[in-house]
């Protein structure tokens, strides 16, 4: 595979991590087993893409409705990602990462919040790579969310309706700006579930056949390469920059 070229890379890449499970069972092994083996991939795109010099990773870790699953699962997974945010430190610091995360966060268990909290503070004076984590996410959450934060400054007399646009409501988001060049999705789903409903308006889609563990870097390659071959003509003629409201919600 090509090394993929700096002036070509997108900005921000979203991905759905999707499979675990269904890896797992298919080497005879239990599901747990299969978000373990996720986290090597994690760990191996996450510096991946910190190498590339890429602005934005969003991974979706644990949306609303995954809450719904068994409670043993639920536990651990919660247990997991605990040890994650304690054990990911120093790759974080090796390759000058810094972690944020969206999401109704205060939904997550007080000791995985506790760690959640304490590695984006040690890691709030990197810049290199923004590694978002959504966790307790949902895209229609956080549409709902962005309106309540708007109609309370209508309430509070600090914006009138008629100055609400694209760009208000991108810079209500739970972390503005820039928007998904690429959504990447594991396991062959067609499906966006939820996730960053309004930032993936214009992102450029590449749906992987393989399961999360299985996804390498080589992988990631591939997706790049999709992504330059594609002309993002944003709905008009053929330009290069997304359309005007994204730079307007990158400066608030």
């Amino acid at each position: 595979m090509t090394e993929p070229q700096p002036k070509n890379l997108p900005r921000h890449v979203a991905i759905i991590m999707d499979g675990n499970g269904r890896w797992a069972e298919r080497q005879g092994l239990r599901r747990v087993k299969g978000h373990e083996a996720g986290i090597r991939t994690i760990r191996e795109i996450t510096e991946e893409c910190a190498r590339l010099g890429l602005e934005r990773l969003t991974l979706y870790s644990f949306s609303v409705e995954n809450w719904k699953r068994p409670r043993p699962e639920v536990l651990f997974l919660m247990k997991l990602l605990k040890s994650y945010l304690v054990d990911e430190r120093p790759t974080l610091v090796k390759n000058d990462v810094r972690l944020t995360a969206i999401g109704h966060l205060d939904d997550l268990p007080r000791v995985v919040r506790r760690e959640l909290d304490k590695t984006i503070e040690l890691s709030s004076a990197h810049r290199g790579l923004n590694l978002c984590l959504a966790l307790s996410y949902g895209g229609r959450a956080e549409l709902v969310d962005a309106m309540r934060t708007l109609a309370e400054r209508v309430r509070a007399g600090r914006l009138r309706p008629e100055q609400i646009d694209e760009a208000t409501v991108a810079g209500a988001l739970y972390q503005p700006g820039p928007d998904p060049d690429l959504l990447i999705r594991t396991a062959g789903e067609f499906r966006v579930s939820n996730f960053l409903l309004w930032q993936i308006s214009y992102a450029e889609f590449v749906i992987s056949d393989l399961c999360w563990p299985e996804f390498r870097v080589e992988h990631l390659h591939d997706a790049l390469a999709r992504f330059r071959g594609r002309v993002r003509k944003f709905g008009g003629l053929v330009q290069t920059d997304p359309p005007s409201t994204a730079p307007a919600a990158r400066a608030r």
